[in-house]
């Protein structure tokens, strides 16, 4: 393997074109340029910028103008709803969630946890979902208690 020689070069000010070129010739290859200021000084932020995330369930409209609904989150929660409906515990409405195939939006299984923190969510939706003719017909099935 050939030796290779290297050297630093302090800058009072700009480089000239003429150096840059000059090195080139003589065999240099630049490999870094190094980049000070006064600790002082900074630059200019941009101020920061919220980001939420996306409720679970809605997704960007198409037009980027909103939020529509999801509906393979959607179909999710109701299959979540339908089994805590039926006092189903958590584990295993993630096992079942698992089994059919569906992941959370991480792309990870569904876990106790996860559907606990999705609890607040399911609240929220939940008048949509139990007054939609889809949970009409769903609840004829449930068992009635007396």
């Amino acid at each position: 393997m050939p030796k290779k020689e290297r050297i630093r070069e302090p800058l009072t000010g700009m480089p000239a074109l003429e150096h840059l070129v000059r090195r080139t010739s003589e065999g240099w290859k630049l490999i870094a340029l190094e980049w000070e200021r006064e600790a002082g000084v900074a630059a200019a932020e941009p101020p920061l910028q919220l980001i939420e995330e996306i409720p679970y369930g809605l997704q960007v409209s198409p037009d980027c103008a909103g939020l529509v609904e999801s509906p393979s989150e959607r179909q999710i929660i109701l299959i979540a709803l339908d089994m805590i409906v039926e006092d189903r515990p958590l584990s295993h409405v993630a096992d079942e969630l698992n089994r059919r195939g569906y992941r959370t939006r991480e792309a990870q299984p569904w876990t106790p946890a996860v559907l606990f923190a999705l609890l607040p969510r399911m609240i929220q939706v939940g008048p949509k979902v139990f007054s939609s003719e889809e949970w009409n017909t769903r609840k004829q099935r449930l068992p009635r208690v007396v």
